[in-house]
């Protein structure tokens, strides 16, 4: 793998095997001078490994370290080079044997012996070097790691210490004054500012009639920021090429009728305050914002007015200092051992009571394989003396978790910095990267993706980065960075090289902390180079002279685009580009050169950027990711991109996808923009396991289509997400058969635009399921007995389109033994009934019914008692021509069932009508 601490090495030294292969064994002084580079770049590779695990290192071991690291970089270039220009990369041996016949050239034999002799001699110069330096290698007193933190946090979300300032918030939210007021929370970070609001956020947002949340940052695009607030209040993309006056406007107008919520976290100046607060209409509706600041006169700015409120967030107490830290390591404070009840307390301290702090050293403590008293010493000498913890003191104390980090999760982890402040990240997208990079390979008979998603679980349970959102079964599908965390991220990669940031001038101006970012001007003229660019553009900014003229940029391996600029540079200097990653606003991306990248790997652009791919891509057999959600259209020769994993892209294909063997993830298959051929030759892509079908119209051949479609669905038995937008009832797409292989499927997704009818029988043998999402026009008890039967469904959301004719029960034998979401949508909530027994683990229930419907004294469904897991009970009613007497006595009544529940669950009603 490719890593922060030995670079390209591991890479290389497998390059370097196969030019060593048997094919090789007749030119003997080639296989020798190989053979000799390879051991020496063996024994460099050791000794990075050790400086990898060293954190200060004196200044000419840590450029030697440097320069060897590049060195590493360097030749895996020179290598690709020559393979590239040789023949296929992927198959060795087809390499192996085109190369020796090559050889027998004499130009051939020329050109190589030449490469050969580049290497060596860099390799040599290196070696040289530390003989004549004599370069101490000191040793490293790390603790050592025993990643196990899945097992040990199964309660690590439980908020500590956060109840008291809660309640205050919450009781001055529900004040009665009608005016708008302000609340500002104050407070240094790490102490859980963003954790208390967003907790309250949680837990009243439903109460008003929108609400917000958005994050601001140290210097904001007030623009992007209006844009943000006002799609989030509408629950809807709004488009992003207004002009700010018409964004606030249309915001302001939004606002004038409507009891809003807003929290504004993390503003660090008044004058930014001071704007963003013209976006809030004084209405006497009782409307509430919330801001989160460090900073005390920005507080006060926020919240200036009488009615106004500032609550200084102060450190944990002891006891919740103790609890929080004592849960996470061992559960309870009384499991932990006498010999560390002392060191524990003595770490405390040195912990100050900031969440942060306390969080990030537990985490790595419980990491730890053994509970020696030696290593708890270790970590307690480590920590700066004294109790009062500054920001120092808290960037020592996430040094010191980074060190105790194997050496993946050191890599993946820096790779974060390459995201600008308060970026939300999307997880899949991070993952495809650092497979693209190298980070992560194949492992313990996981494949790279596999791997890769372990890599992030485990970032999360050692609370490295911050969920920001979930899916059902409670996955982390986006998140941030903690601003501590990137502190230190930026800090690490400027002592590691690792990436580099490129701003505008200005946009640099008042950076507070330590990182390799550079503007333009201070690039011109430097011993420059950087292996990953981030680069950062504002609404003034040239994206096409952004880099400067006079350096190389045909190095880097990595470069991302942000912000906003009407053009992006060109791409031809970037020969060895691996990643590719544009997140611009309505920028015209210049795509000329993509086909001398022919190391690339993954390649994304947003839906706002314009852009046309080459008329030929083929030479792009690197290529894994491709993600364009905005192409128009697609070259032809796409299919013999045969190393493509992941193709997203909202468009037709070219005849030929069956090519396409490597193919995982396909999205937006249009079934009626592509060819019957092509539906037909999804069948050939037996490695799917991910795929959106999707057909907006009615086409006459139809029927041919569906039947192609069901016959290819047939043979995909490796596929477990399978998405269906269509249009109609969709009971054609029944299977012939059952496969040969039980069915992987674990997600089916059906758009509510098509239906089935009644709930088919081969439903039964999706026996790996665990979400499920559809409409039947028809719901009947042998129908719900067959979904009964999925052992492992954990997540149901059904729709029934017609009026139901008979009870639906819900039976206590077994049924849905797995089940912890049912949401339902059907016309009376009376037609529904749980036995003793049903549902054992259901937490949460969503009953979408009309209140027209509703029969005498009879609202609620009967033995809602007899869910024994419940935590919450959701209805969403339809109550129009309903009137307001009537619409009490339905709360009343769904009150009174839920009443008789022994839980006592949370109870939302939301009662709508058209109006």
């Amino acid at each position: 793998m490719v890593s922060a601490s030995t670079g390209a090495m591991n890479a290389l030294l497998g390059k370097l095997a196969t030019l060593m292969g048997e094919e090789f064994s007749k030119l003997k002084n080639l296989r020798k001078e190989v053979k000799f580079i390879s051991d020496e770049l063996g024994s460099m590779k050791g000794t990075l490994e050790m400086l990898g695990d060293v954190d200060d290192l004196d200044p000419q071991t840590e450029s030697w370290r440097d320069t060897l690291r590049e060195m590493s970089y360097d030749i895996e270039d020179i290598i690709d080079d020559f393979m590239h220009h040789i023949g296929e990369k992927r198959k060795n041996s087809w390499f192996a044997r085109k190369t020796a016949r090559l050889l027998k050239e004499l130009r051939a034999r020329y050109r190589i012996a030449n490469r050969i002799k580049e290497i060596k001699a860099l390799v040599l110069e290196t070696s040289a070097r530390r003989q004549r330096y004599k370069f101490d290698i000191p040793s490293s007193s790390d603790v050592s790691i025993d990643p196990r933190l899945a097992t040990l946090y199964e309660n690590a979300a439980n908020l500590v210490g956060i109840q008291a300032p809660m309640q205050e918030i919450v009781n001055w939210v529900n004040g009665e004054e009608k005016q708008l007021k302000v609340a500002s929370v104050v407070g240094f970070g790490g102490l859980g500012k963003t954790t208390l609001v967003n907790e309250v956020y949680r837990s009243l947002k439903g109460d008003f009639d929108c609400s917000a949340f958005v994050s601001v940052s140290q210097k904001p695009d007030i623009t992007k920021l209006i844009h943000s607030l006002l799609s989030e209040l509408r629950s809807e993309t709004s488009s992003q090429s207004c002009e700010f006056n018409v964004l606030l406007n249309t915001l302001r107008e939004y606002l004038r009728h409507k009891r809003y919520f807003i929290i504004i976290d993390d503003i660090w100046n008044a004058e930014v305050w001071r704007v963003i607060k013209c976006a809030f209409p004084e209405n006497d509706l009782g409307s509430r914002v919330i801001a989160t600041t460090r900073i005390q006169d920005v507080a006060k700015a926020c919240s200036s007015h009488h009615r106004d409120y500032i609550l200084n967030m102060k450190p944990l107490s002891n006891e919740d200092s103790r609890r929080l830290f004592f849960s996470r390591i061992f559960g309870l404070e009384e499991a932990c051992p006498h010999h560390l009840r002392d060191i524990s307390l003595e770490i405390l301290k040195k912990c100050g009571g900031l969440p942060l702090a306390i969080i990030s050293i537990s985490s790595m403590l419980a990491s730890e394989g053994t509970q020696q008293k030696e290593r708890w010493e270790h970590v307690r000498d480590s920590l700066s003396s004294g109790t009062n913890l500054t920001l120092n003191g808290v960037r020592q104390i996430l040094n010191l978790s980074y060190i105790d980090l194997p050496c993946h999760l050191k890599t993946c982890l820096l790779y974060l910095g390459m995201y600008p402040e308060d970026y939300t990240i999307e997880r899949f997208n991070l993952e495809r990267q650092w497979i693209a990079e190298g980070f992560v390979s194949e492992e313990n008979g996981q494949d790279g993706a596999e791997v890769a998603k372990n890599y992030f679980n485990e970032m999360v349970n050692r609370s490295l980065i911050q969920p920001v959102e979930f899916d059902n079964r409670g996955s982390v599908t986006r998140c941030r960075v903690h601003d501590m965390m990137l502190d230190l991220i930026l800090h690490k990669s400027a002592k590691e090289n690792f990436f580099t940031i490129i701003d505008d001038p200005q946009a640099i101006t008042g950076m507070n902390y330590k990182a390799r970012r550079l503007s333009t001007q201070a690039i011109t003229g430097m011993d420059y180079k950087a292996r990953r660019l981030s680069i950062r553009l504002d609404v003034g900014s040239n994206g096409r002279t952004i880099l400067p003229r006079n350096i190389s940029m045909s190095h880097v391996r990595t470069v991302m685009f942000f912000g906003r600029s009407e053009n992006t540079p060109p791409l031809s200097e970037f020969k060895f580009l691996r990643v590719l990653f544009f997140d611009l606003d309505h920028a015209r991306v210049d795509l000329i050169g993509l086909c001398n990248m022919y190391q690339l790997r993954y390649l994304w652009i947003n839906c706002f950027c314009s852009y046309q791919l080459p008329t030929q891509i083929r030479v792009l057999q690197q290529l894994e990711t491709l993600d364009l959600v905005s192409c128009s259209s697609v070259p032809s020769d796409i299919v013999y991109l045969s190393g493509l994993v992941h193709l997203n892209v909202d468009t037709w294909l070219p005849n030929g996808i069956g090519n396409l063997k490597s193919l995982r993830h396909l999205c937006r298959f249009d079934i009626l923009v592509n060819s019957l051929y092509n539906i037909r030759s999804l069948r050939e892509l037996t490695n799917l396991r991910y795929l959106i079908i999707s057909c907006d119209y009615y086409a006459e051949d139809m029927d041919s289509r569906m039947d192609a479609l069901r016959s290819s669905l047939e043979s995909l038995c490796s596929l477990q997400c399978l998405f269906i937008s269509l249009t109609g009832f969709i009971d054609g797409l029944v299977p012939l058969a059952p496969p040969s292989a039980p069915y992987r499927l674990e997600r089916l997704i059906v758009s509510w635009k098509c239906r089935f009818s009644r709930v088919p029988s081969w439903m039964g043998e999706l026996c790996n399921l665990r979400e499920l999402q559809c409409t039947f026009c028809e719901l009947l008890n042998d129908g719900v007995g067959i979904l009964a039967e999925l052992l492992f469904l954990t997540d149901l959301y059904l729709k029934v389109g017609r009026s139901i004719r008979e009870t639906i029960i819900i039976s206590g034998d077994g049924a849905f033994p797995a089940l912890k979401r049912f949401k339902l949508r059907l016309s009376r909530a009376s037609y529904l009934t749980f036995q003793a027994g049903a549902m054992p683990k259901l937490e949460m229930l969503k009953l979408m019914f009309n209140a027209c419907a509703l029969e005498q004294n009879r609202i609620a469904p009967t033995g809602i008692e007899h869910l024994l897991a419940l935590e919450e009970l959701h209805a969403e009613i339809d109550c129009d021509g309903i009137r307001e007497s009537e619409k009490s006595s339905l709360e009343s009544g769904l009150m009174s069932a839920i009443n008789m529940h022994r839980n006592h669950p949370r109870v939302i009603i939301d009662l709508w009508d058209h109006n």
